[in-house]
């Protein structure tokens, strides 16, 4: 099994950056990626980047690219989600994520972000 418990969300105003964090214990040798996911009110969850445990390679929705990076720390085993220049329509609450055997299996428990004026 492997635990995932995110933090760093909050309210900021459009333009600003935030950066949310998301640590993994357990069987950490059984990741093969990370990733994060986003559920706006309303809509159904999407993908917004990750990043390949071994090898570092990432991967993003194209919408977001250049604004969000996804980013690892395998001593401390955790995924950083850093996003700039945040929109409105970036208000959702975010998931981290671990893949095993290809798919995606372990959840954090979300952090809301909300982008407002």
């Amino acid at each position: 099994q492997v635990q995932l418990v995110e933090s760093g969300g909050g309210l900021v105003q459009p333009g600003e950056s935030l950066r949310l964090s998301c640590a993994a214990s357990g069987r950490i040798a059984s990741i093969g990626n990370m990733g994060w996911f986003r559920q706006a009110p309303g809509k159904e969850r999407e993908f917004v980047g990750e990043i390949s445990r071994n090898i570092g390679y990432t991967n993003y929705a194209d919408s977001l690219k250049g604004r969000f990076t996804v980013s690892l720390d395998n001593v401390e085993n955790t995924v950083y989600l850093q996003m700039n220049s945040l929109k409105p329509e970036d208000t959702a609450v975010y998931y981290c994520a671990a893949s095993s055997n290809r798919q995606y299996k372990y959840w954090g428990q979300g952090a809301q972000v909300t982008v407002s004026s």
